[in-house]
């Protein structure tokens, strides 16, 4: 598998996303997958905040995430454990990082606006097979440092399964499948960086056990890639906690 980072200018709010795509991303080969941090995205639909025109980030945090975790400690980073579009993310993924200033939220209507950056590239470029990937950096529970995670998709099955085929001593697997997503959303992750590399977009070629679609996800697919609270292997422990639901 073959990893290439993209630099771009330094996007700023309200900057064309189909302009950036045109002029950073390459004639794109059939077969090839890229990944963008969801964050040029949010800067583009200017889903941003200034700092100095609200009084604290938890307001705006309430506004954004489904569900904050309740805490009666004392939080001196100023982080709060969220679910927010099914994921299990802090701060409802508002960002400062390279903010300028500025709180970076999520896009908006995100699945739709990947879906319409594939069609784009795909007509672009004249080909049937491509992968888009929309990632972020992402916490891993009694792990330190960020990894990747995806947010959204087009263009290939999230997942590969294994349930039925054979381990190496012959004996069926019952439950094993790849996350496709995360898996190729973390390794692009690492190829762009945390700080200032300025290289929000990774061209992912040679991907292995990879199955293309033609066309964008359905809400079915969607679906596919979350595990209901209660089926959760952490259920115990989510459940088990002060979760404040948005109403």
């Amino acid at each position: 598998m073959q990893l290439t980072p993209l630099k771009t200018h330094l996007i700023q709010p309200g900057n064309s996303l189909l302009d950036i795509m045109d002029t950073y991303v390459p004639p794109l080969n059939d077969g090839s997958i890229l990944a963008i941090t969801s964050k040029i995205i949010s800067m583009c639909q200017n889903r941003v905040v200034q700092k100095d025109t609200i009084i604290h980030k938890y307001a705006l945090i309430q506004q954004e995430a489904d569900a904050i975790l309740k805490t009666e400690n004392d939080n001196p980073y100023d982080l709060y454990l969220t679910i927010t579009n099914g994921l299990l993310i802090p701060s409802a993924g508002i960002d400062e990082s390279n903010g300028n200033n500025c709180y970076v939220l999520y896009p908006k209507d995100l699945q739709e606006a990947t879906a319409m950056l594939w069609k784009h590239l795909c007509h672009r470029d004249n080909i049937k097979n491509l992968g888009l990937i929309v990632t972020d950096s992402h916490t891993t529970p009694l792990r330190r440092g960020v990894t990747g995670i995806s947010l959204s998709w087009c263009g290939f099955k999230p997942l590969y399964s294994y349930i039925g085929k054979p381990d190496l001593f012959g004996k069926n697997l019952r439950v094993s499948q790849i996350n496709n997503l995360d898996a190729l959303a973390a390794a692009a992750v690492m190829m762009m960086g945390e700080g200032a590399e300025q290289t929000p977009l990774v061209l992912i070629q040679d991907a292995p056990r990879i199955e293309f679609v033609p066309h964008p996800p359905s809400l079915e697919e969607i679906k596919s890639v979350s595990i209901p609270l209660n089926e959760d292997l952490y259920a115990p422990l989510l459940k088990s906690q002060n979760w404040v639901w948005r109403e």
